[in-house]
């Protein structure tokens, strides 16, 4: 059985779920980690938010997806997990098929609706997943805690598939966002919480610290976001997924509550 997180970005998996995949992999669990706008930016000329981006994470665009990519992979080389990256931009980067105009040029659009541009992604995205994915595989999707449009378009393609996917909450949105989290659970969904071992813990957290591009987006430094970890660890019991009723939460987590 293959437990694959869905991960919009080259980091969601790792900031939300790190400590849960360390203990996986050590139980011998199948642990996969897709991430989907892991492609690069397209030729001609990036909005001035995406060089706003590049400006905060002191990369060029040029170098941006390969030393991200290679920020993940160090990670996930911590973490002991199998890494699949796609090819399709970040929403920083995409332009609209027809108008090649840039669809998300501001904060307010990055954390809105997703562009009607976005709506045949959404079709080729679904089709790709359900050729890839087996039928006996455990789909872990985000919560879209948050409300990032590329969140929101894996969860849309997860919710297309014939496998019923688990979520997990983005960290660390969670700590802004928590008071809606229960509005974006699906009905009949229950809380699961996968209790994370100290050297999970230890884990998740170097695997973190192998964002440097990403640091500095979230926390004054990257002891901060270390303890911020801890804390959220602390205050959820380890990592919160949202399981459907029938699931038995124990073949991916070997202490549940």
């Amino acid at each position: 059985m293959d437990i694959i997180y869905l991960s919009p970005h080259l980091d969601d998996a790792s900031f939300s779920c790190g400590g849960l995949i360390w203990d996986q992999v050590q139980a011998r669990m199948n642990v996969e980690v897709w991430t989907i706008f892991a492609g690069y930016p397209p030729p001609g000329e990036l909005s001035l938010y995406a060089q706003v981006h590049h400006k905060v994470w002191e990369l060029t665009a040029e170098e941006v997806i390969d030393s991200r990519r290679s920020e993940d992979a160090a990670a996930m080389n911590i973490l002991g997990a199998r890494v699949r990256y796609f090819d399709f931009p970040d929403a920083i980067y995409r332009k609209h098929p027809k108008t090649g105009e840039p669809m998300y040029t501001s904060r307010e659009e990055l954390f809105g609706g997703v562009h009607i541009g976005d709506h045949a992604l959404l079709r080729r995205l679904t089709t790709i997943f359900a050729d890839y994915l087996r039928e006996d595989c455990v789909l872990i999707s985000p919560l879209t805690v948050g409300n990032h449009v590329d969140h929101q378009l894996v969860r849309m393609v997860a919710e297309m598939l014939p496998i019923q996917a688990l979520y997990y909450s983005e960290f660390p949105y969670t700590q802004e966002f928590s008071a809606v989290i229960p509005s974006l659970v699906p009905a009949g969904y229950r809380r699961a919480h996968a209790v994370v071992s100290a050297p999970g813990l230890a884990a998740w957290q170097a695997s973190a610290a192998e964002y440097t591009s990403q640091i500095s987006t979230f926390w004054a430094s990257a002891e901060a976001m270390s303890k911020e970890i801890a804390d959220h660890s602390n205050q959820f019991q380890g990592v919160t997924l949202w399981r459907p009723q029938k699931f038995n939460f124990d073949l991916i987590a070997a202490a549940s509550v």
